[in-house]
């Protein structure tokens, strides 16, 4: 029995074939997924660092700021230059809307752009932004002592290890796949595809925890909430793996389907894959026409279960793990031992280290459970201590000045 079920590269695909309308949009679904997972993880660690602060766990942060101030050249320069950078791009994929639909990558990653938009739009940004400091300003400027609570931050903190994880994880998938990297060094680097999960944790965590100690957020218990955010947002990254068809699949599998699961789940020939990887699918005019010859394991499929029950356990011990750390060291032994079993089936690219062929993955996924199982065990031999060093103390300025919320 053949399988029915279809990948879809972009959500035009996907809602053409299940609405039988016809629509373009810009939108790959890989791409969507993504967006989705950091919307979601930003949405849970809110509500984290909000749990933290009911609880005692974390107070509120404090920073001397001036405001009255006149705009100064350099912001209005910064307004207008990050808004003709947007704008630029932004009326060409207007007046070219259906060109940029068809091939979203190559038009942004062209030249192509609206001077005159460009530049119309950042003088009224700049404008504003004069209008809108000139209407705060005030005879004599004063210094204010800004109050912030560390969950208004979290969106912050998850848009710094964003972009640096993202770009982590295409170094890293770059290094991995360096072949294909020196054959084509520009292509590899923009494309939109190629992500390497593992180099975005190391980079993006990187940056996050620079931000944490620029801001005096307790990493303990950053690292705590971060870590079912992170099992969520793996998750549903690798659900638009599997139905983008972005080539992170398995191995041939050609073995006879358990009668208890579905074919598809078992071995799986990604028809209408994004990467255009197979043989061409007969009587198909669309831009994604080929299908895998043999059928593989799902592997994305796979990982997207373990990551939901990893979520799910991490959600349930939460609460109960009082020693600050330790949680996300369980989180990182579980996401070791998963990436662990998955390689057995999973393609990837192999070293050979000291007689034997291992993955960049592999590595990174022992190293993880390495360091998981340390965490645990000294946050639990350092408890006392680690709680001493991460009470909550209010550190207020100590100058004359009003404290206000910040909105």
């Amino acid at each position: 029995m053949k399988l029915t079920l279809l990948s879809y590269a972009t959500l035009s695909d996907f809602f053409n074939d299940v609405f039988g309308c016809n629509i373009t949009l810009p939108i790959q679904t890989y791409g969507f997924f993504v967006a989705l997972a950091f919307v979601t993880a930003a949405f849970i660690m809110k509500l984290e660092y909000q749990r933290k602060e009911r609880e005692g766990l974390m107070c509120a942060l404090y920073k001397v700021e001036k405001v009255g101030e006149k705009a100064t050249p350099l912001e209005l320069a910064t307004s207008f230059f990050i808004t003709f950078i947007i704008c630029y791009k932004l009326v060409a994929v207007i007046f070219n809307y259906h060109e940029f639909a068809n091939n979203a990558q190559e038009f942004l990653l062209s030249s192509r752009g609206s001077w005159a938009g460009g530049i119309i739009c950042g003088l009224i940004a700049a404008g504003y932004t004069w209008y809108d400091k000139n209407k705060h300003k005030l005879d004599k400027p004063k210094t204010v002592i800004v109050k912030t609570m560390p969950h208004q931050l979290a969106g912050n903190l998850l848009v710094v290890a964003g972009i640096f994880g993202i770009l982590g994880a295409k170094i890293f998938h770059n290094l991995e796949n360096f072949d294909k990297f020196l054959a084509d060094p520009i292509g590899e680097l923009f494309s939109f595809s190629g992500l390497t999960f593992f180099g975005g944790l190391i980079v993006g965590g990187t940056a996050g925890a620079l931000y944490l100690k620029k801001n005096k957020i307790s990493s303990f218990h950053t690292l705590d909430c971060a870590s079912p955010c992170i099992a969520m947002g793996y998750a549903l990254g690798r659900l638009g793996c599997e139905i983008s068809g972005d080539g992170c699949w398995g191995v041939v599998n050609n073995n006879p389907c358990p009668s208890w699961l579905p074919e598809w789940a078992w071995s799986y020939n990604f028809p209408h894959n994004v990467i255009n990887q197979g043989v061409p699918i007969e009587e198909c005019g669309g831009q994604h026409c080929h299908v895998l010859a043999e059928g593989v394991y799902p592997t994305s499929l796979y990982e997207t279960l373990m990551m939901l029950s990893i979520f799910g356990i991490l959600m349930i011990i939460r609460k109960k793990i009082i020693f600050p750390g330790m949680l996300f060291g369980i989180y990182l032994t579980l996401q070791g031992i998963e990436r662990l079993l998955i390689e057995s089936i999973r393609v990837n690219n192999k070293f050979h280290i000291l007689g034997m062929e291992i993955t960049q993955a592999q590595i990174i996924a022992t190293c993880l459970i390495i360091a998981g199982l340390t965490i645990t065990f000294l946050t639990w031999k350092y408890r006392n201590k680690i709680k001493e060093i991460t009470k909550p103390v209010e550190d207020i300025p100590n100058i004359k000045a009003d404290i206000i919320e910040k909105q």
